[in-house]
């Protein structure tokens, strides 16, 4: 059978286990850029780079172009976007890069992406299908999303069913109703969107749909924030919030305890067994078995990975906690500078905004998170289950054996998944990028 797309189609080759079943699939790639080179030739532009691999023997896109103004740009753009749909290929875009190499390396690079490269997509695939109906979702920190419930169409690959909508601003800016033919695309070729309503296509029967007023899980009214677009649900005991929290603190990026995941949130949650994120290690064998579809095994390995999950190190605790804005970069940041959760939770807004990477809407939103009375209890139950509340001790000076080392890491690796090696090159104080650059030490 046919892959939906060509990123699936390359990804599922690359991904195989035997190399001959990748081996016998016509993949081919483009090379476009030299990451580093010494002892054969000086290079100082991206172009220059290019013509020595071509002159190498590797495949370089015969459609790259030097340019020197806006209106260069603008052009070239414009005539591949005309021609995207005649090439032996799908893409998406295209992408502007700085030529002086030593200016890429003054740039460097964010930990997803390098400063001094931008991608400019082209339109997105379009179709066209019926809103069936528009639903609400609340989401862990509150925030309440209309979603279209859309007539399945099949678009770039896959077949759609859900649309976002974002929020009340965008809801009423496209006018959407329950009725209507709307036009959707992919954002980024990744998440469905309504770009915009068919109203010539209305027959009279479409019904208008009001953001509602009160939290359609737990009743409470929803306010709109200063400075904000979503409408917020600030009800903690907001049952819908609890379950995401739940799942988020379980998540592989927070506490990664295995086996809990979102059916089963909402179970225990339904049952009343956990009502916070303190509750899970609470849990005990007879109380996991009166569940439905839980045996004994299943609940030995519940509670084995609530076990292993309390001496994660500090970051982990930090993401698991959901703290607005406070990601996986940030937390590990906030780790290695504080070392203790007490620490954190006590710290002056300045520390907090004075670390690098840390800016104040993040400070901001840390000292909210520990201000709450429900923070302090729900650190207490951590607390008083012997939860790990410090960094790892190998991240303590960072061991200073990868310390300025940038990493890149690609494929499948024998011993370890790629997350388990980040977390080990970070510990040892590397950095692991996603992409390469002239910073780049090791891929």
């Amino acid at each position: 059978s046919l892959f939906a797309n060509p990123r699936n189609a390359a990804a599922g080759s690359l991904r195989q286990l035997d190399p001959k079943v990748a081996a016998e699939r016509p993949l081919d790639i483009f090379v476009f850029s030299l990451n580093g080179i010494s002892g054969v030739k000086s290079l100082s532009a991206h172009w220059d780079t290019l013509q020595y691999l071509k002159e190498l023997g590797f495949k370089v896109n015969p459609l790259v172009s030097l340019l020197t103004d806006l209106e260069q740009i603008m052009d070239y753009y414009r005539n591949i976007e005309s021609r995207r749909h005649e090439l032996p290929y799908d893409i998406d875009g295209v992408v502007l890069k700085v030529n002086e190499l030593h200016c890429q390396q003054q740039l460097g690079s964010t930990s997803r992406a390098p400063r001094w490269a931008v991608a400019y997509k082209f339109m997105a695939e379009e179709a066209v299908t019926r809103v069936k109906d528009i639903e609400v979702n609340v989401g862990r920190t509150g925030a309440i999303t209309p979603v279209a419930i859309l007539e399945p169409v099949l678009l770039a690959g896959s077949v759609v069913k859900r649309a976002s909508l974002h929020n009340e601003d965008v809801l009423k800016e496209k006018e959407v109703m329950i009725g209507d033919e709307v036009v959707v695309h992919k954002a980024g070729d990744v998440i469905p969107e309504v770009v915009k309503v068919i109203k010539e296509k209305r027959t009279g029967r479409e019904r208008a749909f009001s953001m509602p007023q009160l939290c359609p899980s737990c009743g409470k009214g929803l306010q709109r924030l200063s400075g904000e677009v979503a409408w917020r649900c600030l009800n903690p005991a907001c049952p819908a919030q609890l379950i995401e929290r739940i799942i988020h603190f379980a998540s592989r990026n927070g506490m990664d305890i295995s086996g809990l995941g979102e059916s089963l949130a909402r179970q225990l949650y339904e049952s009343g067994l956990v009502k916070d994120v303190g509750d899970l290690y609470t849990l005990s064998r007879e109380k996991l078995v009166q569940l439905e579809r839980m045996g004994e095994k299943s609940a030995e390995n519940l509670l084995e990975a609530l076990h292993k999950s309390k001496g994660n190190p500090l970051h982990k605790l930090l993401v698991a906690l959901g703290i607005r804005f406070v990601g996986e970069r940030a937390a590990r940041i906030l780790a290695n500078h504080f070392k203790s959760l007490p620490e954190i939770a006590v710290a002056p807004e300045e520390e907090i905004t004075g670390l690098e990477e840390i800016g104040p809407k993040i400070a901001s939103s840390i000292k909210h998170f520990f201000n709450q009375e429900e923070t302090k209890r729900i650190i207490k139950k951590l607390e008083d289950a012997g939860v790990n509340f410090k960094e790892e001790p190998e991240n303590e000076g960072n061991n200073g054996v990868l310390e300025g080392c940038t990493f890149v890491l690609t494929g499948t690796l024998k011993d370890y998944t790629r997350r388990e090696a980040t977390l080990l090159i970070q510990a040892k104080g590397g950095k692991v990028t996603g992409s390469v650059s002239k910073n780049t030490d090791y891929v």
